[in-house]
């Protein structure tokens, strides 16, 4: 599906479905994530940071699928592990979804991903 009818349906959800492949099963996995549109790219930030699963999972094949309702897109996500670059995704998140939830959902902070829209 085109980025344009995902974009679409990002503006009406706050939560999507991330599918990766396993590094070790070879099998697609999925779970909800929350996420961040900013100008062409979508943002991700994982809820153990660098010790998450599906980030493990995005470094060694960096394949995703998102779906928001039935719309869905496939892209090659790119890990961000430059402090700056993870500290904008961030506060990006803690103004999208509130400061408390961000502390209370994330402990671990060191990595984020930007998944390109287009």
């Amino acid at each position: 599906m085109a980025a344009g009818t995902f974009g679409d349906e990002l503006d009406k959800t706050t939560k999507i479905q991330l599918s990766v492949t396993g590094r070790t099963s070879g099998r697609k996995i999925a779970r909800p994530v929350w996420f961040v549109r900013q100008d062409d790219s979508l943002y991700l930030l994982p809820v153990y940071g660098s010790d998450t699963q599906w980030y493990k999972n995005i470094i060694a094949t960096h394949a995703v699928e998102l779906s928001a309702d039935r719309a869905t897109y496939s892209a090659d996500a790119r890990p961000l592990t430059d402090s700056s670059s993870v500290q904008h995704v961030i506060d990006s998140f803690r103004a999208k979804y509130g400061e408390d939830d961000v502390r209370d959902y994330y402990p671990k902070t060191d990595v984020a991903v930007e998944v390109p829209l287009g």
